[in-house]
């Protein structure tokens, strides 16, 4: 079946159970146990095989903490049977070697642990005590069963000293890329919201170390919930580009991020989607806009008939400063932001500097 947007990538929340009890997470109500709320074994599966028959995205099992579902196993070989690639995100802490194992051999091909500081001290403010220790075992036994890794660090007041660092610790641990996420508040990361989050001004000179780095370091590195990175490789490419041509010179080669044949910041409802453990479909993980139910309604339905996902995917029904946007085709504006400030999921990014002519 082809849809009206591909649907490249889907983030499943498993489950909304976790041992672990962060301060940014993106919930509210964690769970010491899995909900009775969740989709069945069968139910996943039914889910699977509609992936299966839409185009194969690449399937991303979240939460919550997704090792807390003892069928987690089986439901990513029967994702794995029906030719789904499958990745986990996961906190690393119930890692064992014997786990990372048994994730390998049931299909997983791609993991990201999320690693908010380069010391103890630091990621655990944000996590609890001891679980950078465990986090950086679990980082290791995924990697010793074959597993890509990569490293999650979200972006605060508290730890952004600290960036430059997790760059070199993560290339020297071996992992395949570094993803930096803006802080988005929801959840439990309204709370620190006021502390934590960056000024426009911070998150502007934040995502110029991250284009120099990306241009220049041998480690894949990507700016998460930070679209305007994509309007700052756009000006400066720009002005490299008229730079070398009134040298003479060639222009540098582009990086292509093609997405329906555009460039986009904000990837919700563009080539992605989120499902609650509840079998509720997001734009993203972070908009708390829900578009329709998995269980009454088929994905495919619901990814090209909702109002909210078609008007997320048309640039030119931004308001504010991101409507008048020169930049709104690359970028779009975090709808996220956008909708914790102004409760809709048009208006305008509140964390961007640039002032369109």
């Amino acid at each position: 079946m082809e849809l009206a947007s591909p649907l490249k990538r889907v983030y499943w929340e498993t489950t909304a159970g976790c041992n672990l009890r962060c301060i940014h997470c993106r919930r509210q109500d964690i769970l010491t146990k899995g909900s009775p709320d969740e989709l069945t074994t069968g139910q996943a599966k039914q889910l699977i095989d509609e992936l299966a028959q839409i185009g194969k995205p690449v399937l991303i099992l979240s939460g919550g903490e997704p090792l807390f579902r003892k069928d987690i196993f089986e439901i990513a070989r029967y994702g794995k049977e029906r030719g789904l690639a499958l990745g986990i995100a996961t906190n690393g802490t119930l890692v064992s070697s014997r786990i990372a194992a048994a994730l390998k051999d049931a299909g997983i091909y791609y993991a990201a642990i999320s690693l908010d500081g380069v010391r103890a001290i630091t990621h655990d403010h944000f996590r609890g005590r001891g679980n950078f220790d465990r986090a950086v075992e679990g980082f290791k036994n995924l990697k010793a069963a074959g597993i890509k890794v990569q490293v999650n660090f979200t972006v605060t007041r508290q730890n952004i000293a600290e960036v430059p660092v997790i760059y070199k610790m993560a290339s020297d641990m071996g992992a395949c890329a570094l993803y930096l996420f803006l802080l988005v508040p929801v959840g439990c990361g309204v709370q620190i919201a006021d502390s934590q989050m960056l000024s426009p001004e911070e998150v502007e000179a934040w995502l110029r170390w991250v284009y120099v780095k990306d241009r220049t370091g041998s480690l894949p590195i990507k700016a998460i919930c930070a679209p305007h990175f994509y309007r700052i490789e756009k000006q400066d490419e720009h002005l490299v580009e008229v730079s070398l041509a009134q040298k003479g010179g060639a222009a540098p080669r582009r990086r292509e991020r093609e997405v329906n044949g555009a460039r986009r910041g904000c990837l919700a409802a563009i080539n992605m989607c989120f499902i609650s453990h509840k079998g509720d479909v997001f734009p993203c993980g972070y908009l708390p806009v829900a578009c329709g139910n998995v269980l009454k309604t088929p994905l495919s339905e619901i990814w090209a008939s909702s109002t909210v996902l078609k008007q997320l995917r048309d640039p030119d029904l931004l308001t504010g400063k991101c409507g008048l946007c020169s930049f709104k085709d690359v970028c779009g504006g975090c709808r996220a932001r956008a909708y914790y400030a102004s409760q809709s999921v048009l208006a305008e990014e509140p964390f961007c500097t640039y002032e369109p002519a």
